[in-house]
Parts: C-alpha cells; sequence; structure tokens
C-alpha cells in the first residue's frame, strides 16, 4: 500500500477528521488509480463541508474517470453553485468548461 494513504488511513475518525482530510486521502487515491475509493472520499468530504468547492470539483473528476457522466455533470453543476457563492471564480471557470464538455458528449451519444 502507499504510505501516503497508510498515513492518512491512520488519521480517520481522530481529531484532525474532516473534509480536508478526506479531500487529500480522495486525491491520493485518485493518483492511484482507485476510483471507487477517491468517489467515497470525495463524497465524504463535500458530505463534511458542502463549500468546499476543490472537493466538488474532484468528485465530478472522479465520476467522469469512472465512466459516470450523468452523474459527474451533475457534481459538477452543483460544484459550481458552491464555488460562485464562495466567490472561487476560478473553479467555476474550470467547472464550467467541464460539465460544457459532458453535456456535449451526453447529446452527441443520445
Amino acid at each position: 500500500m502507499n504510505p501516503r494513504i497508510a498515513s492518512l488511513e491512520k488519521m480517520l475518525d481522530g481529531p484532525r477528521d474532516g473534509a480536508l482530510l478526506r479531500f487529500s486521502l480522495g486525491n491520493e487515491y485518485l493518483k492511484e488509480g482507485q476510483l471507487e475509493e477517491a468517489e467515497i472520499c470525495f463524497k465524504n468530504a463535500v458530505d463534511r463541508d458542502k463549500h468546499y468547492s476543490a472537493a466538488w470539483k474532484a468528485l465530478g473528476k472522479t465520476l467522469l474517470d469512472a465512466g459516470k457522466a450523468t452523474e459527474a455533470l451533475a457534481t459538477y453543476e452543483t460544484g459550481i453553485k458552491v464555488a460562485e457563492a464562495r466567490g472561487d471564480i476560478q473553479a467555476v471557470k474550470e467547472m464550467t468548461v467541464f460539465a460544457k464538455r459532458i453535456r456535449r458528449a451526453l447529446e452527441a451519444a443520445s
């Protein structure tokens, strides 16, 4: 097992457990190509902090990589609203581009 993942997993359910820890662990799983684990971590991150725009963006990417385009689109749409409310302009721009690409792909497929 990746030592970084093992280190982060040891902190789960402890005093430092929170959205950032779950986000960090999700990123490590994503680097390893472990999409199911990454998805769980990113969902936990946004459950713990609904305003965490970076976690919404990472969750959308993970879902898209896992072949869940419709769910990824819905996630990006939520993430865009969250990022707009926070004034996180860069995240809004990025997720808007990703959402447009997914919409086009879904339209082309139907």
